[in-house]
């Protein structure tokens, strides 16, 4: 249903960073930086940027937003703790199954702020 995900970052550099070091904890590769200063990430037909904003506002998160990637468990511990030592902060409950529920979740904010979700069906 998705083509693409975009959010504003307020330091491409330093989301090159932290995006690089968790998609890699994940098997990902790096990012690359187009010629209008917008960071590029593309696996399986799907594209992830971030992008200074456009009308030269500060970017800000989006309030209630939460952008999810599917992984494996070990995948999602692995990438949580890459975006926690590359500039990341953790949120909500720490990595784990989810009481009551069938999904294993690992919270994050990258560097602006925008919060990151790897998810799994535990199950599946």
């Amino acid at each position: 249903m998705f083509s693409h995900v975009m959010l504003g970052s307020n330091d491409i550099q330093r989301s090159k960073t932290f995006y690089d070091a968790t998609f890699a904890a994940i098997g990902g590769n790096p990012g690359m930086v187009d010629p209008k200063g917008r960071l590029i990430y593309a696996h399986g037909g799907s594209m992830f940027l971030l992008t200074p904003p456009i009308n030269g506002e500060p970017a800000t998160p989006a309030n209630g937003g939460t952008v999810g990637f599917a992984m494996t468990p070990e995948q999602a511990d692995a990438w949580h703790a890459a975006g926690c030592a590359n500039g990341g902060t953790t949120c909500e409950d720490p990595p784990g199954p989810r009481e009551g529920s069938p999904f294993y979740l690992a919270y994050l904010r990258d560097p602006d702020g925008n919060k990151l979700c790897a998810l799994h069906v535990i199950g599946s």
